[in-house]
């Protein structure tokens, strides 16, 4: 099973990480695979068993040239600072080029304590295990920029949370596990040296395009803030709510990053929360573009001192690069927006039209991810309005959205088949999720694998696949989701 490793993160000094080798799983198995990104990363899989995958990918037989390290990083958390984090149960075994040329990150989160585990037992059980892979998988087939998952694997223990639960590992790839908080853990230490090497690593790594310039670090730091403005852009056109959006969750490469309570919104509301840590809403879906503006001025903070040797001078480049996240921001959102609603051109008045349709759907009470399939019914030619599963109070927006899709040349037929492309249908919606988990505890995975199967394909409806489309029953709605720790 040749993964041919080439480990740049662990070439950097011993201050960036903690060498530690993955906690032995009693008895591994394979619970998901995810053959298709296994073929991306050069893993030759074909003819191997599942327990091999399982001992392999979980750490009990690393393959040759893996270098597992825990990477150490800071972090505001829910707003208060914590001077060191780091990986408390996970490792970074290593780093592989893809077949395309992607260096990518190969991490095994629920590895056992670490250096940075501060009491913690470094494990995972296997509900966010499973949680993890089937939202994380589900977001990358809805285009939005995430950390992957390669494999789920049970260890064959029990772990301790508010009962004994099934212990499990996720083996996960990304881009780069780098975080805004990585570097404020560098500049609160006061260590000019590790930062700029941190810096000049991730701009080469992931910014290649910047080169070496005099400017490069503001540069750098612009890079970051569009790729955030994307993301986020991103997680609010589809109803995602992280959930955590801590300093040390915020990734530089603009990847989702750590799949706690995260969850999607079923009725639209901008105060919507699930996160049971989450008391006082500070993560809440309409929060999530002023927060990951709060996390990208720390950052800012951080890499001033990098920046110009005048304190005021960096400043003001610091302030100048933050200043304009929020046009960006609403650009990729109204962008976004536009192409749920079938607009290909931008009108003064999109704004508007977007924001208008939101509160129609907040004050009636409508499921956000089902109301855009179901306006594009309305373009159908067949349509009875009374099959319009729409309330009447929706009409004089319906009106005022078919006027503005006239002046687009598009055609209703034209119109309709490019919002069914880009709406999705099937989500993991949080009551699927908990269903799925609740039968993996009871020994049953089936219904986990057939929900992946079908996240796999989000847009293409399917009559097999029906109720995974419904929105929740009043006794289906999960108030709450957890962190896996």
């Amino acid at each position: 099973m040749a993964l041919v490793f080439d480990n740049s993160y662990a070439r950097l000094p011993e201050p960036f990480f903690a060498r530690h080798q993955p906690m032995r799983m009693q008895k591994p198995e394979l619970v998901l695979f995810n053959a298709p990104l296994a073929d991306e990363l050069g893993l030759d899989h074909e003819g191997q068993s599942p327990d091999d995958l399982a001992a392999m990918l979980g750490g009990n037989a690393l393959p040759d040239g893996a270098d597992p390290v825990a990477m150490v990083y800071a972090g505001h958390q829910f707003g208060g600072w914590v001077p060191r984090l780091g990986d408390g149960r996970a490792l970074l075994l290593g780093e592989v080029v893809d077949v395309n040329g992607v260096r990518r990150d190969l991490h095994l989160k629920g590895s056992g304590p670490t250096r940075f585990s501060r009491r913690g037992d470094g494990r995972a059980a296997l509900g966010p295990v499973l949680r993890e892979f089937v939202v994380s998988e589900a977001m990358a087939r809805l285009g939005i920029p995430t950390t992957r998952a390669l494999a789920a694997i049970s260890t064959g223990d029990e772990i301790m949370r508010e009962t004994l639960l099934p212990g499990a590992a996720l083996v996960r790839v990304a881009e780069s596990h780098l975080r805004v908080g990585t570097f404020q853990y560098f500049a609160a230490a006061d260590n000019l040296d590790a930062l700029r090497l941190l810096a000049d690593y991730a701009i080469a790594r992931l910014y290649p395009e910047i080169g070496d310039g005099p400017e490069k670090y503001r540069l750098f730091l612009e890079a970051v803030i569009r790729r955030q403005a994307r993301l986020v852009a991103g997680w609010m056109s589809i109803g995602f709510i992280h959930g955590v959006m801590n300093t040390d969750n915020t990734s530089i490469s603009g990847e989702t990053l750590d799949y706690g309570p995260c969850a999607f919104m079923d009725v639209f509301d901008w105060g919507t929360v699930f996160s049971s840590i989450d008391a006082q809403g500070r993560y809440a879906y309409g929060n999530q573009p002023n927060i990951v503006y709060w996390n990208l001025a720390r950052l800012a903070q951080a890499i001033m001192p990098l920046m110009a040797e005048d304190a005021e001078a960096a400043a003001g480049e610091a302030q100048g690069a933050l200043d304009v996240f929020p046009d960006q921001y609403e650009a990729a959102w109204l962008a976004e927006m536009r192409r749920k609603l079938a607009l290909e051109t931008a009108q003064p008045d999109d704004l508007s039209l977007v924001r208008d349709l939101l509160v129609a759907m907040r004050d009636n009470g409508l499921d956000y991810t089902l109301t855009f399939r179901q306006l594009s019914n309305v373009l159908a030619p067949d349509r009875s309005p009374d099959e319009m599963p729409l309330p009447i109070a929706l009409e004089p927006w319906i009106a005022r959205w078919r006027g503005r899709l006239a002046g687009e040349r598009t055609g209703d037929a034209a119109a309709r088949s490019a919002m069914k492309r880009i709406n999705p249908l099937y989500i993991p919606r949080n009551h699927l999720v908990e269903e799925v988990i609740a039968a993996a505890y009871d020994g049953d995975l089936g219904p986990v694998r057939a929900l992946h199967d079908v996240l796999a394909e989000p847009y293409e409806e399917r009559a097999e696949h029906a109720r995974y489309a419904l929105a929740p029953m009043p006794d289906q709605v999960v108030p709450a989701t957890f962190c896996g720790t």
